[in-house]
């Protein structure tokens, strides 16, 4: 499996750095960020580990580490809704990747069924904030995919 070689303590070299060296935060993760190649909208943000970041770029297909479960998962391996990787582009201090994807499957990267995970718009109403749907549009029946949860 891919290695990943320690970051220079340099901020600079790090910068202008030509090997990938994540900077992995207290947790071992880095934030993925997710859009379609197509149109670079943006369809997730998730967090990877070392081995789902070496997975990712090894097998071509977006894997993450699931934070609430403590392991790693193939994006889509339940739903059919797979991602594969056309890019992983790494940010100037290397504590985030963005991921251009092809969806494979549904057009849809959330659980919800919807394309993107950020299908609600943050308003203020009587002076709370509260959410707003952008998106009522789904690819797929989330109760018919992973069932009652």
């Amino acid at each position: 499996m891919l290695q990943f070689e320690k970051p220079p303590q340099d901020k600079a070299l790090l910068d202008e750095a030509k090997t990938f060296t994540p900077r992995f935060d207290a947790h071992g993760l880095v934030t993925a960020v997710v859009v379609d190649a197509r149109d670079n909208a943006v369809l997730m943000l998730a967090h990877m580990n070392a081995e789902a970041l070496a997975l990712t770029i090894e097998t071509g297909f977006a894997h993450y580490f699931s934070r609430s479960r403590g392991n790693i998962w193939k994006k889509g391996e339940t739903s059919g809704n797979l991602q594969r990787v056309t890019e992983v582009l790494a940010d100037c201090d290397q504590d985030a990747v963005l991921l251009k994807v092809a969806m494979e499957g549904h057009d849809a990267a959330c659980h919800t069924g919807r394309r993107s995970c950020f299908y609600r718009k943050v308003s203020v109403r009587d002076g709370a904030a509260v959410l707003d749907s952008i998106d009522d549009n789904r690819a797929f029946d989330p109760q018919a995919v992973y069932g009652k949860s």
